[in-house]
């Protein structure tokens, strides 16, 4: 059994065929997913879905640090009433993105640390996103992982030294299809073996990050959870350990994160 720690299953591209798309991931053997919130409204979205499939689907509720040129007092004190939701497991997607910076890096630094405040506050855990903003990342973070109950650095893609950095803070490490590109993924499949087996969870973020090496080639690219267990053989291969192994420790680990 396997737990998609991330999936944005409130995606419109899930709009037509949610039922058969959790179905197919049941089916596949993922037991659980945690559907992704990255702005007030998306999290409403995530906590209504993850109503619909108790047991099944849960909920993050957050502000992505792309959307954080819209947060405000207001929306961050509707978030604290979200987070209060018997589906919502952790805060996020929180973080920073310095790759794109559709919100400056001001907005997204205040916001950041406001999440932070709030998961301190409700003592749950943060589900975060970091793309080049590393020195300012780990800076914030580090103020506050001593009173957060835990923290995953969600679809991890940084190199070596930052890998170690997050480990050294206890942070878990979610590997998505991101493994499974032989263009980009390289480098990090690499690293896979030196994250200790009870610190690694697996994700999708699905509908993205189709695994490139999936077989047949699906005929959409949008990704799903049930493709899961692919990037846990993977992530398998990696650590040169057998499926039955990785697909324990992350599903024990998941669950242990989540509180479910």
């Amino acid at each position: 059994m396997l737990v998609d720690i991330g999936a944005n299953l409130s995606s419109p591209r899930f709009d037509k065929d949610i039922d058969e798309v959790i179905t197919r991931a049941i089916s596949s053997g993922v037991g659980q997913m945690i559907v992704t919130g990255t702005s007030v409204t998306e999290s409403e979205k995530a906590i209504a879905l993850s109503a619909g499939y108790p047991g099944i689907l849960y909920s993050t509720a957050g502000i992505h640090p792309h959307n954080a040129k819209d947060s405000s007092l207001a929306s961050l004190e509707q978030l604290s009433v979200l987070l209060d939701s018997r589906y919502v497991v952790a805060v996020g997607e929180c973080g920073l993105d310095f790759n794109r910076n559709f919100s400056v890096p001001k907005d997204q630094l205040r916001c950041f640390t406001a999440q932070l405040e709030l998961a301190v506050e409700k003592k749950m855990p943060v589900f975060l996103h970091q793309r080049d903003a590393h020195s300012d990342f780990a800076r914030i973070l580090a103020q506050y992982i001593d009173r957060l109950p835990a923290a995953v650095a969600h679809c991890f893609t940084g190199n070596e030294d930052e890998l170690i950095q997050y480990l050294d803070m206890g942070l878990y490490i979610g590997i998505t299809g991101w493994v499974c590109d032989e263009r980009r993924g390289l480098d990090l499949k690499s690293l896979v073996h030196k994250i200790p087996l009870q610190r690694l969870m697996i994700e999708t973020d699905a509908p993205y990050l189709l695994p490139r090496d999936l077989k047949p080639k699906p005929k959409s690219s949008r990704n799903e959870p049930a493709y899961l267990p692919h990037i846990c053989q993977v992530v398998a291969d990696c650590y040169g350990r057998p499926y039955t192994e990785i697909e324990t420790h992350s599903y024990n680990n998941s669950l242990r994160f989540f509180n479910i």
